[in-house]
């Protein structure tokens, strides 16, 4: 929100990797690290707060990304935590919520499609979304010579990755949805703003491996969460540039 009020013309991304449930009521929660479980209303994230959080960020550019899972997802890897209660079901982000989501000038991703899990990979360090979200903004979805990644970028690349993946990994269906009703826009420079070479995305791939491994290492080393609870993270070390970037 500072950063907004400070620069109205930067893009905003938001990114929240984690359970995510729903009470018998119909009110959808995203469940932090923090959360305790048995007081699911009064410490978790509810899709109300939510909203008023984004509505009150002055930005003409602001991208969501929600990677909730449903109970079969994130939670075959790990969850020692206690159970989420049975008045309780651990759901992917309903549309009801989406559409409050949307705006002038924002776009909404979900990493899977009414009742189907967002799955983790299977070393364990990251979703597959969150993975191949960020293989994208190293620009595996971009062409020779391109200087920023897209929405656009990210949500092809998304659509053709994730299910692929996941039907390797665990011969099971996961489909990203994305609501984009505003006109496409930069989210990050690549490489620093010096693009991808003449050779492509494959002339870089080792080192954009590296800055993932990275960001992986952080997450063990408790500067971040990714999987089980992740309100959000910094892509810090690596070659993005994020904030004001010029369409």
């Amino acid at each position: 929100k500072q950063q907004a009020e400070n620069d109205p013309e930067a893009t905003i991304l938001i990114y929240y990797s984690g359970h995510g449930c729903l009470d018998n009521s119909g009110n959808y929660y995203l469940i932090p690290h923090e959360t305790d479980r048995a007081d699911i209303p009064d410490t978790a994230l509810s899709a109300e707060t939510i909203n008023q959080a984004l509505r009150e960020i002055p930005a003409q550019r602001l991208l969501v990304i929600i990677d909730s899972c449903h109970a079969q997802g994130m939670a075959t890897s790990k969850d020692a935590k206690s159970p989420i209660p049975k008045s309780f079901t651990q759901t992917a982000l309903p549309k009801t919520v989406i559409d409050n989501l949307k705006g002038t000038g924002r776009v909404v991703f979900t990493s899977s499609t009414g009742t189907q899990s967002s799955w983790i990979r299977s070393d364990d360090t990251m979703s597959i979304y969150t993975y191949h979200f960020l293989e994208a903004l190293q620009g595996a979805g971009n062409q020779p010579g391109d200087k920023v990644v897209k929405v656009s970028h990210l949500m092809n690349y998304l659509s053709q990755t994730v299910p692929i993946t996941v039907q390797k990994e665990y011969q099971t269906e996961q489909t990203p949805f994305f609501d984009f009703a505003t006109e496409d826009f930069p989210v990050a420079l690549l490489r620093g703003g010096k693009g991808l070479p003449a050779a492509g995305y494959e002339s870089v791939k080792a080192e954009a491996e590296e800055n993932i491994r990275n960001i992986s290492n952080q997450v063990k080393d408790g500067v971040g969460i990714i999987g089980d609870g992740n309100i959000g993270f910094n892509i810090v070390g690596g070659n993005n540039t994020f904030g004001n970037i010029t369409k």
